[in-house]
C-alpha cells in the first residue's frame, strides 16, 4: 500500500497557486526597518512576486494537495 504525501504546512501558508499555474509569494522583510527603504523598495514589497521557475518542481512536491 502506498502512503500518502504529506503537505508542508509552512510552505502552504507562504505560498498561493493562482489559477494559471503561477506561484505567488509575498516579498520578504515587510515587518520592520522599512524606513530606511526607498519608495520603489516598498512599492514592491506590497505586492505579491512569482516565484521563481526553479523552485517549482520542490514546491509541488511540498504542497501536493493543490
Amino acid at each position: 500500500m502506498k502512503s500518502k504525501l504529506k503537505t508542508h504546512k509552512a510552505t502552504a501558508k507562504r505560498i498561493r497557486f493562482t489559477k494559471g499555474g503561477k506561484i505567488l509569494k509575498r516579498h520578504g522583510g515587510q515587518d520592520h526597518f522599512n524606513a530606511r527603504d526607498s519608495g520603489t523598495i516598498t512599492r514592491k514589497k506590497r505586492r505579491d512576486q512569482n516565484v521563481s521557475g526553479c523552485y517549482t518542481k520542490t514546491l509541488m512536491k511540498a504542497t501536493p494537495n493543490k
